[in-house]
């Protein structure tokens, strides 16, 4: 069942075209994914699906009857309610099903004894077992919780832009449409959010068309991504996975017509140049094709790859150290009696629920907030270099290019080139003439683009990145990973981007709550792994090291009532169980699978499962010598 037809869409943005004859269709149950570069039209197109703004041609058809439901990328609220009452001011059936029941409601307790009233309150009724509504304010509470939202408060006014956007997700999931139309879904959620919802909009019968550049969470949910690429959409059936491998086919082989088109570009212009001044039918039609060849011939294609060797301050041995540190802001314990020491050439990922205080630490560590209690040092040669959520405040009418060299005129490169302010923008996709335009004319993504690229050109030792991927595309954040893999200082990674952070980060803090941060060694998959694995096991993995000192002691010789158990644990349930999941695990890959990513699943799992007995049979023969 076909629930919305786009014909012949073109868009143009003063003397800037967008997009133009672009043709799709969305059915029943399906879930498509739009990705482009930023400033392409990704967020107009899905406004125009959504009826919130009009193409120049073509026409959008949907299915009567079906209810369009769209996630904006900067939601507006009447900032006159509070949360609830705009929650419940929406126009789903289920939510004008109650509103009216309340109104008929309130009108019978003030006369109980009007048939009327009587009869309004007993259809009102009817109207909500037919859109099982009786527990819509249950539901709408859980919603609320799920994403950390105060159903308390009564002036949506001093909600950030995050809590904004998160607000309207619940009002989207509460009307429940029929076809979902989704502008960066996962900005301002943290990583168990982003999960749930993948889950939730994963479930079969849901339609949904998206725009989001969390890789894991394309890879999750969708069935279809549509690329737009210099105006053109092209559409692969598959997950991200099976897109990738077919765009790689596609420049392939594009990039193959053009050296084609350069070699005939040759010959022709060679021919053109000595041509005859008397020119024949047959000529003027050669040069006629000419035109054509010479226009796919000096196609360029951009490479986003990016090599860049940065010559930044040197780190001393002395990196970054917190001794007993513990702050309280309000009635709130954010961080209790934390210890930790960076490494030099550190990367690490802060991972935990929105609120739990990770942009807290972060402000802590670089002296912009001053602990209650403990001692935080740090090296003497350290240069931070912050990128925070809230951006910087630009010159609207100050070019590009003028931001970055009014910091510096060009950065130093490793092997002691230098790079100018220029080309630096180039390399980060500012390419033909937006480094010299206005900032005015820059998209919300190119804007935090900028700002990055204003604190990469001060040479910091030490990057801090504070959820650097919102609003950023597809094309900008392989550019940040290109250039961050090589990154020779430290690195503090906040993102709920799991991709993200398993390509940049090998070693986590946990923020768990009540001031509690677990450090933990490994990705943020293999965290997920060993929270997901049976307690038992997590337990004995994570078991200390014994100390050396007892180990010589005489009183340790023997096994006590204690380690007797942990012995027969581990020799009855969890060596067999470990056993059991790598033969599992070493036999679905031999089977070999067509999808790629779970084959590399399997065998990220099989890993994992092979570390956990490698230490759990050390600790079964620590226990065995000493029976």
């Amino acid at each position: 069942m076909n629930f919305l037809s786009a014909e012949n869409l073109s868009k143009r943005l003063g003397d800037r075209v967008l997009f133009t004859q672009l043709n799709l269709g969305i059915a029943k149950g399906e879930k498509k994914a739009l990705v482009a570069k930023n400033g392409t039209g990704k967020t107009t197109l899905l406004k125009i699906l959504a009826g919130k703004e009009t193409s120049d041609t073509g026409q959008v058809v949907t299915r009567r009857g079906i209810r369009i439901g769209y996630l904006a990328q900067d939601p507006v609220f009447d900032s006159s309610k509070g949360i609830l009452e705009n929650l419940l001011a929406g126009e789903a059936p289920a939510i004008q099903a109650v509103r009216v029941y309340e109104e008929c409601l309130q009108a019978h307790n003030h006369d109980p004894n009007n048939l009327k009233h009587i009869e309004a309150l007993s259809e009102a009724g009817m109207k909500l077992d037919q859109y099982n509504a009786w527990d819509i304010e249950t539901k709408l509470h859980q919603l609320l919780e799920r994403f950390k939202l105060d159903p308390s408060i009564l002036n949506t006014a001093t909600l950030s832009g995050g809590q904004k956007k998160r607000l309207a997700l619940v009002q989207l999931m509460v009307d429940e449409p029929d076809l979902m139309i989704l502008d960066e879904p996962t900005n301002h959620l943290d990583i168990e959010m982003c999960e749930w919802l993948e889950e939730w909009l994963s479930q079969s019968h849901r339609t949904v068309i998206l725009v989001t550049h969390d890789r894991y969470f394309l890879e999750g949910v969708c069935d279809t991504i549509l690329e737009m690429e210099d105006g053109q959409l092209y559409s692969y059936s598959g997950n991200y996975s099976y897109f990738l491998e077919m765009k790689a086919a596609r420049e392939l082989q594009q990039q193959s017509e053009i050296d084609k088109a350069k070699n005939q570009y040759r010959k022709e212009l060679e021919w053109i140049r000595r041509m005859p001044k008397a020119r024949t039918t047959k000529s003027k039609a050669r040069i006629d094709a000419f035109q054509g060849i010479e226009e796919k011939a000096l196609t360029q294609k951009n490479d986003s790859r990016l090599e860049l060797g940065m010559k930044m301050t040197r780190l001393g041995n002395k990196i970054l150290s917190l001794d007993h540190v513990s702050l309280t802001l309000g009635e709130k314990k954010l961080i209790h009696d934390f210890s930790y020491t960076f490494r030099k050439g550190e990367r690490t990922g802060i991972i935990g629920p929105n609120g739990i205080g990770k942009s807290t630490f972060l402000n802590l560590i670089q002296g912009i907030l001053t602990p209650d209690e403990g001692v935080i040092e740090t090296g003497e040669t350290l240069v931070f270099g912050y990128y925070h959520q809230s951006g910087i405040q630009l010159q609207e009418d100050k070019r590009v290019i003028d931001v970055i060299t009014d910091i510096a005129e060009y950065i130093e490169l490793s092997d002691g080139s230098k790079l100018g302010a220029q080309q630096l923008l180039n390399k980060f996709l500012f390419t033909r003439d937006m480094p010299f335009s206005p900032v005015s004319r820059l998209s919300g993504g190119e804007r935090r683009r900028l700002f990055l690229l204003t604190l990469i050109i001060r040479n910091p030792n030490f990057l801090i990145l504070d959820e650097p991927t919102n609003d950023l595309d597809l094309s900008t954040i392989q550019v940040l990973e290109d250039f961050l893999e090589k990154f020779p200082g430290n690195l503090i990674i906040v993102s709920h981007d799991r991709y993200f952070m398993d390509r940049l980060t090998d070693n986590l803090l946990v923020f768990e709550g009540k001031g509690k941060i677990t450090p933990f060694t490994g990705t943020y998959s293999d965290w997920r792994i060993l929270k997901d694995s049976p307690p038992e096991i997590e337990k004995i993995i994570i078991k200390p090291a014994p100390n050396n000192s007892e180990t010589n002691s005489p009183s340790v010789n023997k096994l006590s009532y204690k380690e007797k158990m942990e012995l027969k644990e581990i020799e009855e349930i969890l060596m067999p169980q470990l056993e059991e999941n790598i033969n599992k695990l070493e036999n679905l890959l031999s089977e070999g699978h067509e999808d790629y990513l779970m084959i590399q699943k399997w065998a990220d799992e099989l890993e994992i499962n092979k570390t956990k007995h490698a230490e759990i049979e050390t600790r079964w023969l620590e226990l065995s010598e000493k029976s």
